[in-house]
């Protein structure tokens, strides 16, 4: 698998974020394309990234915009196979894309419903916060952070 920066507006992008917004519209009942704006991503200190398989195909895509000076926000994660670790792939490669940007930490909203993306978050290491921005008094909403900054004891 190859992870390539890009932009939110290529057709593999735009391929992918409307195959998650169907998928999200089917578990949800609300496609997330409001809470995305291919702007957010195009700005310094933003990344947009696709991940491609051997053949070329377009598997897979992610990317952060910024929320403050350390807060990165994670936004339009997507793996088309859920089973051969896409989603960790890119979620790990944005993580490191947030560090070379001087980020310390991530954030991310999600549905309760969506239950696989909890649990994904969660095994990756993001822990449960109050929901931020335009998710506070959604209960609908679950937030997540993840302190990608290591900190003098070895600790995130």
């Amino acid at each position: 698998m190859k992870i390539t920066e890009t932009q939110a507006n290529t057709q593999d992008a735009i391929n992918l974020m409307e195959e998650l917004s169907k998928s999200l519209e089917f578990i949800t009942g609300d496609s997330g394309k409001n809470s995305f704006n291919s702007n957010d991503v195009s700005v310094p200190r933003s990344l947009f990234v696709v991940a491609y398989n051997e053949e070329g195909e377009a598997i897979g895509c992610g990317a952060i915009r910024p929320i403050n000076e350390e807060v990165a926000e994670v936004k339009r994660m997507f793996a088309k196979t859920k089973a051969i670790g896409v989603g960790s792939e890119i979620l790990h490669y944005l993580e490191n894309g947030a560090k070379k940007l001087g980020y310390s930490a991530l954030w991310l909203e999600t549905r309760l419903i969506n239950e696989r993306a909890v649990r994904f978050y969660e095994k990756n290491g993001y822990h449960r916060i109050s929901n931020y921005g335009k998710y506070v008094n959604k209960p609908e909403a679950v937030c997540f952070e993840k302190n990608i900054i290591m900190d003098l004891k070895g600790n995130y």
